[in-house]
């Protein structure tokens, strides 16, 4: 076919119209071909009419239409839709082509494609696209991964398309083989859970606890944007909070159900922070956070039924605001801290060789968690490549250090007077646990050796030697297994 094209985009969606408007404005040719073929002619007619874009109504024209080795990106629904795709396609493509998923896989999904297609002579790329539908068409965060094989053929456009913090910082850069990339995704985008929560949490305790209006909560969020929070959800919370309605004349946000939705990249990132035994005790309350807030029936019965008159003060919004403030900022600290520990233990678990400063540097720019927070993560890492968690770096331990009273006297006031904060206070027991050199599991396993006779480590022996006791005095010497810890 004459005049071949650079790339090719399947499935226009929001994201994926919007994809391609950027790689096209980067002076790359496209093509574009979607299942409903009527949504090809109405894109070429209207948004894309008279651009760089070749439109095809067949996944054989598809194919002929792009150079070799073709790079055919596939953004459709997650799940059987991508491998029905893949199946569909690979009939009219040619061994050194590349297949790009950049929907929101499960990562184990990608590690099995990727070699299922290397098998084939096809190089599979999963990656991570963030910034929704306006970092899309200006400049998404990209997070790649799969045959690194196939990263030289797809930097140029990758790198030219994504967001950038300045002429030398772009939010695109190879992750990892396998699935690296889309776990990195997922792990950005369950810290977006707890990020999100933390706000929730902030905007319940101004409204419910100080009376604060939604116009005045906008101006505290507003403010706070200039300091150590400044980053897009804070100000787009400010934002939405100002929002009238056009029909009510009253904010947008108290027209709004509270039963909240999600994808379940939250819930992946919970199942997988317990498969590589990873404490995101902060991001799984954010989800659980959103699956109560489903039960809106059951939820008002109880507001009905289980009523509480707190008789402690209320206290003076000058003197709790900048309390929460920095409860806030140490949460956000605390999510994060899990968020790349646990992006180390599948470095380790998966030999990918993740590159902790690089993945800050990819979410700087372009994506929902974008903020200036990350360029002291970028620093940590750059002067502690080996650093065990970001609670140890300076700039975060002093600021988690100085936001510690205010942070207690946050989570004490909300249970005083019984305003929910999972998150904040979640993230605050995180904090105690990390930094109490003594725990109560000594207990714990002194009662999984009563009755189950696990066996213990001792404090005045060495590690790796374990002890049984008869606790009762009738039991055996017989000990089951030990403890992964």
């Amino acid at each position: 076919m004459a005049n071949q094209t650079d790339f090719g985009l399947i499935g226009l969606g929001v994201m994926g119209e919007n994809l391609v408007l950027n790689v096209e404005s980067k002076g790359f040719s496209v093509s574009v071909y979607n299942r409903t073929t009527e949504k090809v002619d109405a894109f070429l007619s209207g948004r894309g009419k008279d651009k760089n874009i070749t439109g095809t109504h067949s996944l054989e024209e598809f194919a002929a239409s792009l150079k070799r080795p073709r790079k055919a990106m596939i953004l459709v629904k997650a799940g059987r839709p991508v491998d029905a795709v893949i199946e569909q396609l690979l009939p009219h493509l040619e061994p050194g082509d590349i297949i790009i998923d950049g929907g929101n896989s499960r990562w184990p999904d990608s590690t099995r494609r990727r070699h299922a297609l290397k098998d084939k002579g096809i190089l599979f790329v999963g990656t991570g696209v963030s910034g929704g539908e306006e970092g899309a068409l200006h400049g998404p965060s990209l997070m790649p991964g799969g045959e690194p094989e196939a990263w030289p053929h797809i930097k140029p456009i990758f790198q030219a398309i994504a967001a950038r913090v300045n002429e030398e910082e772009v939010a695109c850069d190879w992750v990892g083989a396998d699935g690296a990339g889309h776990f990195v995704k997922m792990v950005h985008n369950g810290i977006e859970y707890g990020d999100i929560q933390i706000i929730c949490e902030g905007y319940q305790l101004m409204r419910d606890l100080l009376g604060m209006t939604p116009e005045q909560a906008a101006e505290t969020f507003a403010q706070w944007n200039r300091g150590d929070l400044d980053s897009y959800l804070i100000e787009i919370t400010s934002d939405i909070l100002r929002k009238k309605d056009e029909e009510t004349g009253k904010p947008v946000v108290d027209l709004i159900l509270d039963v909240a939705g999600q994808k379940g990249t939250g819930r992946w990132t919970v199942e997988d922070g317990l498969h590589l035994g990873q404490p995101v005790t902060l991001i799984a309350e954010a989800v659980f956070a959103r699956a109560l807030s489903s039960f809106k029936e059951l939820r008002e019965r109880g507001a009905a039924n289980l009523r509480f008159e707190s008789t402690s003060p209320v206290p003076a919004a000058r003197d709790f605001l900048p309390a929460l403030e920095g409860a806030l900022l140490a949460s956000k600290i605390v999510s994060y801290a899990q968020g790349f520990g646990m992006i180390e233990a599948a470095s380790r678990e998966y030999e990918w060789q993740l590159d902790k400063g690089s993945i800050a540097m990819m979410w700087r720019a372009g994506c929902i968690i974008r903020s200036v927070f990350l360029g002291h993560i970028k620093e940590a890492y750059d002067a502690d490549a080996d650093l065990p968690s970001l609670l140890l770096a300076p700039w975060f331990r002093e600021r988690l250090l100085a936001a510690q009273p205010g942070w207690r006297l946050v989570v004490s006031t909300a249970a005083a007077h019984g305003v929910p904060v999972p998150a904040l206070s979640s993230a605050l027991a995180y904090f105690d646990g990390f930094r109490s050199g003594r725990l109560p599991a000594n207990l714990l396993q002194a009662m999984r050796d009563y009755f189950g006779a696990h066996t213990y480590e001792r404090v005045d022996k060495p590690r790796g030697e374990f002890f049984h006791t008869n606790w009762t005095g009738q039991g055996g010497s017989t000990t089951a297994s030990t403890y992964n810890a």
